[in-house]
């Protein structure tokens, strides 16, 4: 049975968000990406897997190497559902800091 990635569930991982963090500026290979953790490479190539099977990491192959790389499109779609969080802690901490400044001139 193939369970469907759930792109929240991969990036609940602390160790797959600092993989993300790696590859946001350039393609690495899974040694590479596993050379900046204290774990297992087989470890880290799980976390890749959970990473490339809910697209949030594209694999290209050079060669004999497998490069692993940002997928932007699928960030977006994770930026596109905070989003309205955002905006709404951001009206709150706006109230908050007029409040704030009515005391304070008080």
């Amino acid at each position: 049975m193939n369970l469907r990635r759930d792109v929240f569930q991969a990036i609940a991982d602390p160790t797959r968000r600092a993989i993300l963090l790696l590859v946001t500026t350039q393609a690495m290979t899974a040694g590479a990406i596993a050379a900046n953790f204290d774990t297992a490479r087989p470890t880290v190539s799980k976390h890749l897997l959970v990473l490339t099977e809910c697209e949030l990491l594209k694999q290209e192959q050079k060669g004999r190497e497998v490069y692993y790389q940002l997928n932007p499109q699928k960030m977006k779609e994770v930026a596109d559902f905070v989003e309205p969080f955002r905006l709404l802690w951001d009206e709150r901490f706006n109230k908050l800091e007029s409040v704030m400044q009515k005391f304070k001139s008080t």
